[in-house]
């Protein structure tokens, strides 16, 4: 398989422009989770930026539906490593939109992650089922659970988590300094950074 034939099986990577490095992103409808918080008033998927804008487009979409239904492809895996390895970036992230779905699929993004040894991968994910699964994780992948509700406080049982703030002070993302990028920071993908706390607003772009 060369290049081309994994993006084309894959459907593509995404490129968030705020964000160093690559991801891919899957239908934030197919949320397991999140399409039940999207209802609910405080969450933090209440009013997801990945429900709108450029998001509903429809070449958008019909590009995170295939990458969904490419998953059970046997070669995803493959393909996949091949194309993350080709990019020559440090870091990726899962799911700029979207959250795992299963988990035969978590499994695999586990064996993504252990065929590109030089990468450091974040998965962010309100998948709570997702912790029975952390032994097996990739010491070069942080599973960051994230938070449901808007300011509640980060789990002491997950290894490293992220949250959304409106409390003065609380935040830890130091994007909004920034242009709303990244810049220099690596955070998100620090296992040694427990909890990332993000400003309200920035939740619609994060996380």
């Amino acid at each position: 398989m060369n290049t081309k034939e994994a993006w084309d099986l894959i459907g593509g990577l995404s490129k968030p422009s705020k964000m160093p490095g690559w991801a891919i992103g899957i239908p934030a409808k197919e949320c397991k989770t999140g399409a039940k918080l999207v209802k609910t008033p405080g969450s933090v998927c209440e009013g997801c930026y990945a429900l709108k804008g450029c998001y509903v487009f429809p070449v958008v979409q019909a590009a995170q539906y295939k990458r969904l239904a490419a998953i059970d492809n046997p070669l995803w895996v493959a393909a996949m490593a091949l194309l993350i390895n080709s990019k020559k970036s440090k870091v990726f992230r899962w799911h700029d939109s979207g959250d795992v779905q299963t988990e035969e699929h978590l499994i695999k993004i586990f064996a993504v992650c252990k065929l590109t040894p030089s990468v450091k991968h974040w998965m962010p994910t309100r998948e709570a089922w997702t912790k029975s699964f952390l032994p097996l994780c990739p010491d070069n992948l942080v599973m960051r659970f994230s938070m449901p509700m808007v300011d509640q406080e980060a789990c002491g049982s997950w290894s490293n988590t992220s949250t959304v703030t409106t409390k003065p002070g609380a935040r830890t993302c130091p994007a909004p300094e920034q242009n709303n990028e990244c810049g220099d920071c690596r955070a998100c993908w620090d296992p040694e950074v427990k909890n990332i706390a993000y400003g309200k607003h920035l939740s619609l772009i994060h996380i």
